[in-house]
């Protein structure tokens, strides 16, 4: 005759195979985050994406190689090939003239394409001290003054673009930067922070330079970050969807779901 079970109590066997289950689960690695987030700071609304060493790469990208630049977010899309590491995320990044080619630094898979810009001149890209976003494909990103870059950087990065005005330079805001100007756009930027993360910033309503300056700062605790661009401010998120379109763009900042380093070196 069969032991009757008190209501509640599993067999032996069956209790083992879910204590398992259980303790499998328990220990198998959570998935990552999405990337891309919606933000609000000082009652502004963002997108907030973030490049963490190890799990994602980045790369510059112009255009397919030996063409003309890709000039919107959905062009680049189509044209990516099916061989390379799944997207995370992709935004512009860096000035550009009217055929969409860089006119400041700009380093693509570890190929020069512009050496630095130190002119003196009008608008944002001049607005000194002005910065380059650079480094190892997989690891080790920075976002630093042209300046400070020009003295210090002795190895060419994988990829570099320049860009201005800096937003956060050593944990204080451009000293040209107004608290909350009247100039309100679209804009974006990009910012290091103490772990070595990167976090790209696009605001999805106009917005003062002072205002994502101080996102940057004080809410990401990034002690330096960059302007991007603005009004022309693009994002392609692939998780959600969204594939921003509008006036052509130049320079991309493709973000991959894995680490893909380049070996050689050369002079920045």
């Amino acid at each position: 005759m069969k032991a009757a079970l008190r209501p509640g109590i599993l067999p032996a066997a069956p209790l083992l195979a879910l204590l398992a289950s259980c303790s499998s689960d328990e220990s198998a690695e959570a998935p990552p985050p999405p990337p891309c987030e919606s933000a609000q700071f000082e009652d502004a609304v963002f997108t907030h994406c973030i490049a963490v060493p190890g799990r994602n790469s980045v790369h510059m990208v112009l255009g397919p190689k030996g063409g003309a630049p890709y000039r919107t977010m959905s062009e680049l899309a189509v044209n990516r090939s099916p061989d390379k590491p799944a997207v995370a995320f992709a935004v512009n990044g860096g000035m550009f003239d009217a055929s969409g080619q860089p006119i400041g630094y700009y380093v693509e898979e570890g190929e020069r394409l512009h050496t630095l810009n130190t002119n003196e001149g009008p608008g944002n890209f001049h607005m000194k001290p002005n910065g380059v976003f650079y480094g190892d494909a997989g690891e080790h990103w920075h976002v630093r003054t042209s300046t400070e870059f020009a003295a210090s950087v002795e190895e060419r990065p994988d990829f570099g673009t320049q860009s201005g005005p800096m937003l956060v330079i050593d944990g204080q805001l451009h000293p040209q930067i107004a608290e909350d100007g009247a100039s309100r756009k679209l804009r974006n930027g990009v910012g290091i922070d103490r772990t070595g993360a990167a976090h790209f910033v696009i605001s999805d309503e106009p917005v003062s330079f002072g205002k994502l300056a101080r996102y940057f700062r004080d809410g990401l605790k990034c002690d330096n970050a960059l302007f991007l661009d603005g009004s022309v401010s693009s994002l392609w998120d692939p998780e959600h969807g969204r594939v921003d379109g509008g006036p052509p763009l130049g320079p991309l900042i493709v973000v991959e779901k894995r680490a893909k380093a380049a070996p050689r070196k050369e002079a920045p």
